[in-house]
């Protein structure tokens, strides 16, 4: 019985990675939730996993869903660096 509720509620990190992953695009259930966050009060490791997927989930939404000036804001800026570079290279 002991075992059963310590499987119940701890996680491995690859299974607490894959319900962070799961958690971006879909909703867990009751039981992922509450065995993800068990897991999450204990391993800094998977706490810090979880702030950069959102980061990166969030950049990745940005620059799909960008709107044209932020896109041509970001060609201006390349272009600024690359003028810049070739003053101080000459």
């Amino acid at each position: 019985m002991k075992n059963k509720i310590m499987h119940f509620l701890f996680l491995s990190c690859l299974k607490a990675t894959e319900l962070i992953e799961k958690k971006l695009h879909l909703k867990l259930t009751l039981k992922e939730k509450i065995r993800l966050e068990l897991h999450k009060v204990m391993c800094d490791a998977c706490s810090m996993y979880e702030e950069q997927s959102e980061i990166i989930e969030e950049g990745i939404k940005k620059h799909l869903h960008g709107t044209p000036s932020e896109n041509s804001d970001t060609e201006k800026l390349k272009e600024q660096i690359k003028i810049k570079l070739q003053e101080h290279q000459h």
